[in-house]
């Protein structure tokens, strides 16, 4: 396709003549490489392959390293006969030898290294007389045993089977180790040179190698359902340990929180509550619970996060502390703190100044309480002091207006805490009227209006 082509125009043959003879001329075309057939592959692979590269590289045989033969040396193989070192019978088997230039490999058989014979402790006549005797064993009893331990090589079952009186393994073990600790133990000079030797490290146990094989033919011979239910006994315990572990490890971190974070705050801040909390006589009990529990509910909170400032437990243990107060007492809280010159926030709030600070909270508040109570007593004995002026001629009598008073609940709040008494005339504004049941005054009689008669 040409620009005709993209055009739409007609197709004209070429006039020119130079155009002509370059378009008959043809292009000589570029030589074809001759692929040559690598070794190692046969002719028919690499037709089938067209000439594109394997998947796998082809390996050449002529570029792998060849093995260096000397062309003196001469090896073959020879059915020659051999003897054993460790064994005393002079037996000569015969086996493939491999033979270098008609020369025999000569030296001990090869396998004859793994042959490994346990060394038993041999024991004299005076020493047995003097270290080894034991009245459920005799001498003959015991030369035998060690024997077959030295011929058997303290295969234990075996000499057991062998052994010409009825004996456990556990007692012939048991004969064995204490005869050779003692041995070790007379032999030496001082007990502390043979106090690292396993013999006398770790004495053998006869009642411990018993209750384990019971334990063991116990196990062997459990059937699915028992192992199935022993199981899952056990996965159960050991969730309950995991449990219990995570805890006792969750208790421990969270009582050294407490303790590093906000110490003796518990007991500042309950102290305070005993002190700042009116007294029963003042106020209803049950305003002591929301005290006690708002406290609670804040030590529950430090302890779910764990990680917190000290500063943010000191906040939060000062509002539960001031949570019975009111708003206005708070505030004065704070004046008393700005008075003394100290801050509402310590600076360096270190572990001491956090206990000062709540203490010096604690004291301000049991101040106010006192102040607050001495103001209730002296306005309720002002109240019985100015009875008598506050009654009219038209009141009932004093005896029952004094026990209505009596009957009736004062509420400190209603007083303020700038320490002002109440005046007479405020005294007097509030002293109870009269009674519905007093006789009201009479009304004033007026002068009955004339009617005209008509005459």
């Amino acid at each position: 396709m040409d620009a005709k082509d993209i055009l739409g125009l007609p197709k004209s043959a070429p006039t020119h003549p130079h155009t002509i003879s370059l378009l008959n001329e043809k292009k000589p075309r570029p030589p074809k490489e001759s692929q040559r057939k690598p070794d190692g592959i046969s002719r028919e692979v690499y037709a089938l392959t067209g000439g594109v590269a394997p998947l796998m590289p082809s390996v050449d045989v002529t570029q792998l390293k060849r093995r260096t033969q000397s062309e003196n040396k001469k090896i073959t193989w020879q059915w020659l006969p051999f003897t054993n070192s460790a064994r005393k019978d002079n037996l000569q088997l015969y086996h493939w030898v491999r033979v270098v230039n008609g020369v025999p490999p000569t030296g001990d058989y090869s396998f004859a290294k793994y042959n490994k014979s346990v060394d038993v402790i041999k024991y004299t006549d005076e020493e047995y007389e003097k270290y080894l005797t034991d009245p459920t064993w005799s001498k003959e009893e015991t030369d035998e045993l060690f024997n077959l331990c030295e011929r058997f090589d303290l295969r234990f079952v075996i000499v057991a089977d062998r052994f010409p009186t009825s004996r456990t393994v556990e007692e012939l073990k048991n004969r064995y180790y204490s005869v050779s600790r003692a041995i070790l133990i007379a032999r030496a000079p001082s007990p502390a040179d043979v106090a690292g030797h396993p013999l006398v490290k770790d004495p053998y146990n006869i009642s411990q190698d018993i209750e384990r094989k019971r334990a063991l033919s116990m196990v062997l011979s459990q059937t699915k359902q028992q192992e199935r239910r022993d199981a899952e006994v056990l996965a159960e315990a050991k969730r309950i340990f995991e449990a219990r572990k995570a805890a006792k490890a969750n208790n421990e971190s969270e009582h050294q929180a407490m303790s590093d974070a906000v110490p003796e705050v518990n007991d500042g801040a309950v102290a305070a509550v005993d002190s700042v909390t009116p007294s029963p006589n003042t106020l209803p009990s049950s305003a002591v619970t929301p005290v006690a529990s708002e406290i609670a509910s804040t030590l529950a909170s430090l302890r779910m996060m764990r990680v917190y400032l000290r500063t943010y437990a000191l906040e939060q243990m000062v509002q539960a502390a001031s949570s019975s107060a009111g708003l206005r007492t708070i505030k004065r809280v704070e004046q008393t703190l700005q008075d003394l010159g100290v801050n509402l926030k310590p600076k360096v709030p270190t572990k001491a100044v956090c206990a000062e600070h709540l203490e010096l909270r604690k004291e301000i508040l049991t101040l106010l309480n006192l102040q607050k109570q001495l103001q209730y007593k002296e306005a309720e004995g002002s109240s019985y002091r100015e009875g008598s002026y506050s009654e009219t001629p038209g009141t009932p009598p004093k005896r029952a207006q004094r026990g209505v008073d009596q009957d009736r609940t004062f509420v400190p709040d209603s007083f303020s805490f700038g320490g002002e008494r109440m005046g007479k005339r405020d005294q007097r504004r509030k002293a109870p009227g009269r009674l519905s049941d007093a006789p009201s005054s009479p009304a004033q009689s007026k002068r009955p209006r004339k009617f005209k008669m008509d005459n």
